[in-house]
Order: C-alpha cells, then structure tokens, then sequence
C-alpha cells in the first residue's frame, strides 16, 4: 500500500518506521517544504493518506485528497468545528474519511471503560467527576481532543453536568479538565470521581507516540477501498 504522510513531524516519522515495517510504501512526505505533493496529480499516485498535522491546515489538506480520490485518516485535533463540511464534502464526493482523537488501540478501549463508568455513576449524586489530562509541551491544543471525547461521553451519561470549562471548578454543572503541559509526556488522562465516602479514578498512560503511530497505520489499512465515513469503533468493532 502506498500512504501519503500529510505531517513529517515527530508523529509522522514515527507512522513511517511502522509502515515500512509492516510493508508499506511511504509514496509522500509532506510538511512545510513540500507542499506541491499536495498537488492532485501527485496525491493521486497514494493509496491512502495520513494526516497529522495542525489545525489550521488539516481541512484543506483532507479536501484536498478528497479531491484527489485518495482515502483519508486523520488524527489532527483542534479543528472538528468544521467537521460539517468536512462531512458533507466526503459524503458528496464518494469519498472515504476516518477521523480519531486518539488511534491507540488502549485508549480506545478506555473511551468504552469511561463511557461505561459514566453510565453506572450518572444517577449517583453524590460523586463528583473531574478529568485532568497531561501532555508534552509542543502539544498546541487544549484539552487535548482525547480529553474532548472522554467529556463528551460522560456529558452524555450526566444529566447534572451541563459542559465542561478548561480549567478546574467547583461548578456543580461543569465539568472541569485541567491541561497540563510537561515534557516528556505522550499523553495521560485522568478520571476521578470523588465523595465524601470513597473515589474512584480511571487512568490511561502512554508511554510513547507508538501506540498513536501503530494505531493510525492499521486505520489506514482498513480504511483503504472503502467509501464513507468512519472512527475507530469501526476499525476495533467495538
């Protein structure tokens, strides 16, 4: 399979090591001083791409593929306000897409542990829910798109918690996340939930960008042929 790698960063390279390793071809390399092999005739040649990138450029550089016919699976967090035409674009183009916040396969299963968490505490008043995420420090957004999606999940399963505030709180209807940027850290995420009885906290710890990387490569090998849009639930069958 040939992939286009959209963002040479740390990230990029580390998705290329496992490529190359499982016997794929890395056809492209983009970051700042290649942007002509976003060109359609060049993105044409791919059989998929990867795109880790920043969120400024992350929905042109996937309509540009879109454009090109080539599938893409993106992990660049930030810009999911624009997911809508993101959306409609894949969808009027035949095209394929597969958005993730996180492609680890571990962090995935925690997203199923915290749904699950948040469905058994949410008619238990008594416990307060606050998250706290840890990441490097050339990490640009927060919280991190992780964060974003464990919140979700537990907004969707707390009928006291109204959203959530990128700080700490002492809100009874927000859900607080604190964002701590310390290098070296690939990324934690906390979960707690406390009372005045006992607590009960979830933690998924990365130890390197390998699971991201490994995870995103094999998105990218289940993604290749098909038409629509898709997540990591679809890839794991969770």
């Amino acid at each position: 399979m040939k992939i286009a790698l959209i963002g040479y960063g740390k990230m990029g390279q580390a998705i290329e090591q496992i490529a190359i390793a499982k016997g794929h071809e890395i056809s492209h390399k983009v970051d700042l001083n290649s942007q002509h092999l976003l060109d359609k005739e060049s993105l044409q040649t791919a059989d998929v791409a990867i795109e880790f990138t920043t969120p400024e450029t992350a929905v042109s550089n996937i309509l540009k593929c879109f454009d090109a016919n080539v599938p893409v699976v993106c992990g660049t967090t930030g810009w999911l306000d624009h997911m809508p035409e993101v959306t409609a674009s894949c969808l009027e183009k035949h095209q394929a897409f597969l958005y993730a916040s996180n492609f680890s396969i571990g962090v995935n299963i925690f997203f199923e542990l915290n749904k699950r968490l948040a469905e058994l505490m949410g008619p238990h008043a008594d416990y307060n829910v606050q998250m706290e995420e840890i990441h490097h420090t050339a990490k640009r957004d927060a919280p991190s798109g992780t964060a974003i999606t464990l919140a979700e999940e537990i907004l969707a399963n707390n009928a006291r918690k109204k959203g959530w505030v990128n700080e700490g709180t002492h809100a009874a209807d927000q859900l607080g996340i604190v964002s701590k940027r310390i290098d070296p850290a690939p990324g934690t995420h906390i979960i707690n939930y406390t009372s005045t009885i006992d607590d009960i906290t979830i933690i998924h710890t990365a130890h390197s960008r390998q699971g991201f990387a490994a995870g995103a490569v094999t998105a990218a090998e289940w993604l290749k042929d098909k038409k629509g849009i898709y997540t990591m639930k679809d890839v794991l069958n969770l």
